[in-house]
């Protein structure tokens, strides 16, 4: 097995901080955007994101299957990691700037259809990039090393977006502070408008990077079907491994996802002070840092589900004590922030774990099935962390409603009129959610997950020898 030079690696892994500038922004901003710059009405968004996962669940192992079938000069998957990244760019920039009339159909119209298109054009660049790690990773070593550099620079894309947006945002819009609860409509329109160009760019400068400093080694299996959504769906649920996979990582994501969705509600409504929440934010980033040390360390002596288990478990240990400081003491947003880089040591790892294992599920489906599915089954991993996001939205929301959470009225542009039963909801979605979502995850993970060990290195071997039948 031939090991992958640094180099490509590194040039590999860069093109993941463009695709997190991209989703870091749709996912933890345009909300804002959309309610407070726009005035769209949250339930609208409560009844989008839903009908787009809907969507997604079509669109996604579609393009898998497609980019699976692809064959050009350039090889399978870098000409879509370009295109994607162009086009998803282009709608990036589009959706963070527009003059529809407030409250007009055209606007909901406008909102929708990028929304959607946000999600497809995404797809285009999302599924082929992380489809490229089994396609010039074969070692399992190597494959390890791929996922924790990409993932480091995923998470550095994801820390631009978290620590400097308000910062960019207020520069832009020429308002002095970077408090994006206390600006209005137009800086918003403004700010987010031009950050959105910039990272757009961005997004297509270091796909460019990934395109040029990697290339593709497996050979091409040129006795493929044409496409056929039926066959892509049959592929997908006999691929057992994979349907578990699924159920766990959407599960373990969703706790995550809880965590950065809520609290800045937590921190705005129950503490009554929004900038904990940057310092919170700040030791979480410390532990992601962190994180990408967690697997090159364990892998000495641990194999990849001990490594797993041993992510997981330091996730809910983290989250265990934010529970204890949020509830038995004042809540000093230090000892949370604490906590919270310990959660976020073994979240950074699980992700970068969940990569891997992605890697093992392909050899699998090849294994069991006779064909490598790669792209579509890569494609899997952005469908299920848009039903983890959705999910998290949905009992975000619910809980909203059920306790009578007022998003119309408020001191500021973001805070709305809260009472008790709102702000225990709150504190619950914070501080339980997510741990007992990585406990689920991992029982589930723990008696359902097979590939390891022997039946792992069986596996391996088979796809080994059919390779190099096929390079002869």
């Amino acid at each position: 097995m031939t090991k992958v030079p640094l180099r490509e690696k590194i040039g590999y892994g860069v093109g993941a901080i463009g695709l997190d500038l991209s989703y870091g922004l749709f996912y933890s901003y345009l909300s804002l955007y959309l309610t407070n710059a726009l005035g769209i009405k949250p339930a609208f968004l409560l009844i989008l994101a839903p009908l787009a996962r809907i969507w997604d669940g079509v669109n996604d192992p579609m393009m898998g299957t497609l980019v699976d079938r692809t064959r050009t000069k350039m090889g399978r998957y870098r000409p879509w990691i370009l295109t994607g990244a162009i086009l998803n760019g282009i709608v990036l920039a589009l959706m963070f700037n527009n003059n529809m009339p407030a409250g007009s159909v055209r606007l909901y119209v406008y909102v929708a259809v990028f929304y959607v298109l946000w999600g497809m054009t995404n797809t285009l660049a999302d599924i082929p990039f992380w489809s490229m790690i089994p396609s010039f990773a074969t070692e399992e070593k190597d494959r390890n090393l791929v996922s924790t550099i990409a993932r480091t620079f995923s998470g550095l894309g994801q820390g631009i977006v978290s620590i400097l947006t308000a910062i960019i945002v207020a520069a832009i819009a020429g308002v002095a502070g970077s408090d994006l609860d206390e600006m209005g409509a137009s800086a918003l329109k403004k700010g987010f408008g031009g950050w959105s160009i910039i990272a757009a760019i961005a997004l297509v400068f270091f796909a460019c990077i990934s395109v040029i400093s990697t290339k593709e080694t497996l050979p091409e299996n040129k006795n493929e079907e044409k496409f056929s959504f039926g066959k892509a769906l049959k592929m997908i649920r006999h691929n057992d491994q994979l349907l578990i996979f699924m159920l766990f990582a959407m599960i373990s994501n969703c706790g995550y996802y809880m965590t950065s969705g809520i609290s800045s509600y937590y921190f705005l409504q129950v503490r009554g002070d929004l900038t904990m929440q940057s310092k919170f934010n700040l030791l979480g980033s410390v532990g992601s840092v962190l994180s990408i040390l967690v697997i090159p360390i364990c892998s000495k002596f641990m194999t990849n589900r001990s490594t797993y288990r041993f992510s997981l478990t330091c996730a809910t240990i983290g989250y265990a004590g934010m529970a204890a400081v949020g509830y038995l003491t004042a809540g000093n947003v230090y000892a949370l922030g604490a906590c919270y880089l310990v959660a976020s040591l073994g979240i950074g790892s699980m992700f970068v774990n969940q990569t891997v294992m992605l890697a093992d599920i392909v050899d699998y489906g090849e294994y069991k099935l006779g064909t490598r599915n790669q792209s579509l089954t890569f494609s899997m991993k952005g469908f299920l962390q848009k039903m983890a996001y959705t999910l998290q939205s949905i009992i975000m929301y619910a809980a909203f409603v059920a306790t009578k959470y007022d998003f119309s009225s408020g001191t500021s542009a973001a805070k709305a009129v809260s009472n008790p039963a709102a702000d225990s909801a709150i504190s619950f979605m914070m501080f339980i959610v997510p741990p007992v979502m990585l406990i689920i995850s991992q029982i589930i993970f723990s008696r359902k997950y097979t590939i390891y060990g022997d039946f792992k290195r069986e596996i391996l071997d088979a796809v080994s020898a059919k390779k190099a039948e096929l390079a002869e």
